[in-house]
This record gives structure tokens, C-alpha cells and sequence, in this order.
């Protein structure tokens, strides 16, 4: 009973988000309640199913999330859904899908979900988690991490001097620059699952997205904690972790803490239950 209240709390809320943005911008178009409604059911069944221990739970999320926003709103309505298109559409003035996507799920909603995101909705990480490295390993090459900031760095200055120079059919620039940008992401994602046996090693050090998740998701209001009375220091959640999060600190300065992508791997492995979200 427990985990439906949880999977139907987190429908509700996208529920909520859907109707705020139809009656505020929606203009009497649906699609913004369509949208967030159907984002919502996958998921928080997703999550239900992950809860559960149902094997392939997140997958049913990542897939359905993503292919809706990597297929229908990029590659046939063609809106740029990565970075790039984040910074072309708030430069532009342009309330679209891109900012909206941005404003709710790596902005504003670490603040609830933390990386959750990552863990059940991300385009990239439906098919990195396919590969076989789902447990890292080897040691997280922490150095690595500042290709992200440097990626950041490079979107928003191709996008500003995209502007800065009037370049002439932007739009369609930043379309061939949302396909070509996917497939250097799941190139570069899978070739770095293997070079490192670890699926998640491109959201660790390639990921550009995580400069706005990550200190957002400090103070994320869903993270899994630990009870130390009935913790017996076995190392099996950090074993299984697949970002490297030190499960059993319960700081939120705990290391790699800003990582944890919601899987429930560690939960779902405790031996004496001792961990909760």
C-alpha cells in the first residue's frame, strides 16, 4: 500500500504541474496537461514497479519518457531538447517545450526528486542501462568530472554567438545540432561503458545537464536514508550503487551524494532492510 501512495503522490504531482502550466500558459491548448499527464504515469509506474523489485522497472520509464521526447518532440516536432535548445529558446524569448523541460526536471524539480530524472526519464541512460555494466567496476576517475562544466561552457557559447553573429535559419541549426549532438552522446555514453565497465561513467564525467542537477539536488526533499540501528555495515548498497553514493551517510554532504539517480538498487539489495526513501 505504501509504495502506490508513493508511485500515486508522484502522478499527482505531475498532475498538478500539467493543469498550472495549461491554465498559465496553455492558452487554451491541452497539450501541456497531455504532456505532463503522460509523463507522470510512466514515471511513477516506473517507480512503483521499481519499488516493487520488478525487474526492467526504470527501463519502462526511461523508455517511455524518453522516446516521447528524443522521437515525438524532437525529431518530428523539432524542438531541440538538449542544452543547446534550452539556451536557443530562453535567448529567443520563446516559453516552448525545450524551457518548460528544463524549468521542471533539471531546475526546479531536483528540488523534490533529486536526479530522478537520470534514473527514469533520460534518453541517454534508456539505452547506457541496457549495457552490462550496471554495478561500476572500478574507482570513479573524479578528475574526469570537469568535462561536464566544460561541455556547459561550450553549449552556451555556441548558442550565444549563434546570435551574436544573426547566423541566418537558426531553428534548423539547432535541429541538425539536436540530432548530431544525440548521436555523438549515445556514441560517447557507450563507449565509455565499456572503456570504464561502467554504464553510468558518461552522467558521471560527460553529462552537461548534471552542472544544473547537481547542486540543485542537495537539497532535494525525496533521498534515501539510512537507519543505523538496524545497518550492519556490509558495503552491499554501495556496492550496487551505480553512481558511487556513499549510501550509509546520511548527510547530505555525504560523498558523491548529488548523484544518487532515485534507482532503489541500494534498497532493494539491503539485507536488513535498513534503508528507506
Amino acid at each position: 500500500m505504501k509504495n502506490k501512495l508513493v508511485s500515486l503522490l508522484i502522478l499527482a504531482l505531475f498532475l498538478v504541474i500539467g493543469l498550472f502550466f495549461w491554465q498559465v500558459f496553455g492558452h487554451g491548448h491541452i497539450f501541456y496537461m497531455l504532456n505532463f499527464t503522460y509523463i507522470g504515469i510512466f514515471v511513477s509506474t516506473g517507480f512503483y514497479l521499481m519499488l516493487n523489485k520488478k525487474p526492467f522497472a526504470r527501463n519502462v520509464s526511461q523508455i517511455g519518457v524518453g522516446l516521447y521526447m528524443l522521437v515525438l518532440l524532437g525529431a518530428v516536432f523539432g524542438e531541440n531538447m538538449q542544452i543547446e535548445g534550452f539556451w536557443f529558446y530562453l535567448f529567443s524569448g520563446m516559453f516552448q517545450a525545450a524551457v518548460i523541460h528544463y524549468l521542471v526536471a533539471k531546475i526546479g524539480g531536483p528540488l523534490l526528486f533529486g536526479r530522478a530524472w537520470c534514473g527514469y526519464a533520460c534518453w541517454t541512460a534508456a539505452v547506457l542501462d541496457l549495457l552490462p555494466y550496471k554495478t561500476p567496476q572500478g574507482e570513479r576517475k573524479g578528475k574526469l568530472g570537469v568535462i561536464r562544466y566544460l561541455l556547459f561552457a561550450l553549449s552556451l557559447c555556441f548558442v550565444g554567438s549563434l546570435f551574436l553573429l544573426k547566423a541566418q535559419n537558426m531553428e534548423q541549426i539547432m535541429y541538425i545540432s539536436f540530432i548530431a549532438g544525440n548521436v555523438l552522446y549515445y556514441a560517447a555514453g557507450i563507449a565509455l561503458a565499456f572503456a570504464f565497465r561502467d554504464n553510468r561513467a558518461f552522467c558521471k564525467y560527460i553529462c552537461p545537464i548534471t552542472v544544473f542537477l547537481k547542486p540543485v539536488s542537495y537539497f532535494s526533499f525525496l533521498r534515501v536514508k539510512v537507519d543505523q540501528d538496524k545497518c550492519i555495515s556490509c558495503g552491499k548498497c554501495e556496492q550496487v550503487c551505480p553512481m558511487n553514493v556513499t549510501v550509509t551517510d546520511n548527510r547530505r554532504s555525504r560523498k558523491n551524494g548529488t548523484e544518487c539517480i532515485l534507482c532503489i538498487e541500494c534498497i532493494n539489495n539491503c539485507p536488513k532492510n535498513a534503508l528507506k526513501v
